[in-house]
């Protein structure tokens, strides 16, 4: 991810065990060059990706094509906007995909990369 501008999409699923899916997003995640974190194991499944435009756009067709059931892509790609005190640390994300168990380990996640207000709002929590 060595453009400026980072985007980022989420999807959510019914669910997310299958592990050769598991294994097909994985390998997506370091074909395209994202940053992906999953919540998997139970309901509700929930995708985070983040790169550059092109390469999440690549994986969320992956996803599509996987075709997860009660798939919604909840917030389409668009650049990344992350709180001010996200933005004044190191940005750079790990490439590859990360599995988390719960959606309370997957929100501390998304307030630790800044975005815990875009996704709460994404994922229906919030209105505004």
């Amino acid at each position: 991810m060595s453009s400026l501008r980072a985007f980022n999409a989420l999807i959510k699923t019914h669910h997310i065990t299958s592990r050769k899916k598991v294994a097909k997003l994985r390998k997506a995640a370091d074909n395209y060059n994202c940053f992906v974190l999953l919540r998997s194991g139970g309901s509700p499944g929930i995708m985070y990706c983040e790169g550059e435009k092109e390469s999440v756009d690549q994986w969320v067709n992956t996803v599509q094509r996987l075709r997860y059931k009660d798939y919604q892509l909840v917030a389409r790609p668009a650049p990344v906007e992350r709180t001010v005190a996200a933005e004044l640390q190191d940005s750079i994300r790990t490439v590859g995909c990360y599995e988390i168990e719960t959606v309370r380990s997957f929100a501390a996640k998304m307030d630790s990369l800044g975005i815990h207000s875009w996704w709460k709002k994404a994922m229906g929590f919030i209105s505004e």
